[in-house]
């Protein structure tokens, strides 16, 4: 079964994941937003919140973030969007991310190591915890086949407007149980900062 069909219980039962809710972010100071960013949130946001789809979301608020995430780390990570991510069709692990975070600076294709990826919903958050679990465990067996496994992988469900982060280490995976919001801008780009830049050791 494709990524969106799966639970959390089944991804527990299914791989043998232990899911827990535990803070797991550090204390972080803030960043700034570009005046890009700024900008162009002033302009999406509107467009975002009235259209109400994922789609719109995902285009008009996360995509911007993201972008904005790849210029705090100098263009060395990828950001891929509504890319097909088929790591083992007997596992169920197929389908479509909304957004992947690779290390690698090539945006030509998807590189390991895969550092996070990122699931749009438009309602409740947690109906897209077990999909962005068993994503991020496709990521691990991706990296792991490719030579280049890492020690922690980050999934975010978000609605746009709130944020919330889980992080997956050998059979554990934790979610931290605080919705970050997109206001302040700051403490968001904080924490999307050290999750990716923490195993990209830039």
């Amino acid at each position: 079964m494709p990524y969106n069909n799966f639970t959390v219980d089944e991804v527990e039962d299914k791989f043998g994941l232990v899911f827990k809710s535990k803070p797991f972010l550090p204390e972080l100071k803030t960043l700034l937003p570009s005046e890009w960013l700024q900008e162009t949130l002033s302009r999406t946001l509107p467009v975002a919140r009235v259209a109400g789809s994922e789609k719109a979301r995902s285009e008009f608020i996360i995509a911007p973030i993201l972008m904005e995430l790849k210029r705090l780390m100098n263009d060395e990570i990828s950001i891929f969007s509504g890319k097909e991510f088929n790591v083992d069709r007997e596992l169920g692990l197929n389908g479509v991310c909304d957004f992947l975070i690779t290390r690698s600076p090539d945006q030509v294709k998807v590189n390991a190591p895969i550092l996070a990826l990122v699931e749009a919903k438009k309602g409740v958050l947690e109906d897209g915890w077990g999909q962005c679990i068993a994503e991020m465990f496709a990521a691990r067996k991706f990296n792991e086949a490719k030579g280049t496994s890492i020690d922690y992988i980050y999934g975010i469900v978000t609605s746009g407007s709130l944020w919330q982060f889980l992080q997956m280490h050998e059979n554990s995976v934790l979610l931290d149980p605080n919705e970050y919001s997109l206001s302040p801008i700051e403490q968001l780009l904080a924490v999307l900062n050290w999750m990716v830049r923490i195993e990209a050791d830039i």
